[in-house]
């Protein structure tokens, strides 16, 4: 179990955040790409969201084609290199490799993939050109990974693209929301100027759309528009003490500590209440950045878990404690965090319940909830007729991605309410396609 020094300068800060799956060199990528067996009807493809067809790629690495496996990549995927790092490859093409039902270690798809596509960013190699102009013109809200991909796919087919993002960076969670020991900034940012700088399509940043009239002027200037907002800040707990000091959401959290590195401060003890992947990362970041004690508290038993199983063995790793079956009651401290109270729970009937007759107090002096992110359903009450679902997703055709008001489409965490960013990548893709094909009707 590691146990980590809180890191006072950059280079403390990246030996803290190490990758995890660093980028592979020359030697290794070809032995590599020798071990795959180019399976007929490869499996690896099935579970591709994208369906990046692997053993081409990987056979094209091999034999030394590393321009010919990008273009294999990013056809499929506008975000192939993103996907080939933070993507959770060990439950899909990774997962689903043959060599898994022989005791032998799948092949490293996703660090090939990362290689071939690092490779050829870096040389500044060009695989792509803007089409020849249509004379439409499409909008984009949202510049997240489902954004970046519709742009560069209607950029191809000769749009023209305006993308209009809130923040100062563009990519969504992939900057804002990923753990750094997964992946960099300056990786990420790097793989949306070499889209751009190819495809032409613009960005305009700090340039939120909040009011019925922004959307009214979209709606006037552009013949069709994309959205792709995502998720919003960290899900209220609606607990007693939830606003003392020290308390924050785990979104929140991670994007400042993308943003910040070292300079972010965290104190000795650190509860993170939740039991997905984005509490995983939140727990494995506190330990890095130096607590302590970081204890991660779910509600049900650890098979319940909604964090993949690697994510729950990387975070304790890290240092991290877990604490199952308790459900906070009550974060303790007048005006600042001192602890949280807890009561155990039961699983009767398939039903959780909760034992008032144990309750207990964790201290801590800082508290991350984990708990799922608001949906940004005021954006959407700007938009007319647009169909919204129960738990505030909006409603689209399964196949065009088309909204039902019909000059909207949309991809991504606003209709899944939270997937993978290769979902978002595939919604972005297909949504281009259903606007294509919907102006050109």
């Amino acid at each position: 179990m590691a146990e980590y020094k809180r890191p006072t300068s950059e280079a403390e800060f990246q030996e803290n955040f190490k990758q995890k799956n660093p980028l592979m060199n020359d030697t290794q990528a070809y032995y590599e790409s020798s071990r795959c067996l180019f399976c007929y009807d490869a499996p690896c493809i099935q579970a591709c969201p994208t369906h990046i067809d692997i053993p081409l790629f990987i056979k094209q690495i091999h034999t030394d084609n590393v321009t010919g496996a990008s273009k294999t990549i990013f056809e499929a995927n506008w975000l192939g290199n993103a996907c080939g790092i933070v993507c959770p490859t060990g439950v899909l093409c990774e997962g689903a490799c043959v060599y898994n039902h022989q005791d032998v270690p799948p092949i490293q798809i996703g660090r090939l993939q990362n290689y071939a596509t690092n490779k050829t960013i870096n040389s500044g190699k060009e695989l792509f050109e803007k089409g020849e102009a249509n004379g439409k013109k499409v909008a984009i809200v949202g510049s997240g990974p489902a954004g970046i991909a519709c742009a560069a796919e209607l950029s191809v087919m000769g749009y023209e693209v305006d993308i209009f993002e809130a923040k100062e960076n563009p990519s969504g969670l992939t900057v804002h929301g990923i753990a750094p020991y997964k992946i960099t900034n300056e990786e990420v940012l790097k793989e949306v100027k070499y889209l751009q700088d190819q495809l032409k399509f613009n960005i305009h940043y700090n340039s939120a759309i909040t009011s019925k009239e922004q959307i009214k002027d979209l709606e006037s200037k552009y013949d069709a528009i994309f959205i792709g907002v995502g998720l919003g800040q960290t899900a209220e707990l609606n607990l007693k003490g939830e606003n003392n000091e020290g308390v924050v959401g785990a979104v929140e959290f991670i994007e400042e500590l993308r943003m910040k590195h070292h300079r972010v401060k965290v104190p000795k003890s650190v509860v993170v209440i939740g039991g997905g992947n984005t509490a995983m990362d939140a727990a494995s970041e506190a330990a890095r950045m130096g607590a302590r004690k970081t204890v991660l508290a779910y509600r049900r038993s650890k098979d319940k878990m909604g964090a993949y199983g690697f994510e729950y063995d990387l975070a304790i790793s890290a240092g991290v404690d877990s604490l199952f079956n308790v459900t906070p009651l009550e974060i303790v401290g007048n005006g600042k965090v001192e602890g949280v109270k807890f009561a155990k729970t039961e699983n009767q009937n398939g039903e959780l319940k909760v034992n008032m007759n144990n309750v207990f107090i964790v201290k801590c002096e800082m508290v991350i909830k984990a708990t799922g992110q608001a949906k940004q359903g005021h954006f959407y009450d700007l938009i007319d007729d647009l169909e919204i679902d129960k738990r505030t997703r909006i409603v689209v055709d399964d196949k065009t991605f088309q909204c039902s008001n019909k000059k909207y489409f949309a991809g991504g965490d606003a209709i899944n309410g939270g997937a993978e960013v290769v979902n978002a990548a595939y919604d972005g893709k297909m949504a281009a396609r259903g606007i294509d094909n919907w102006l050109n009707e």
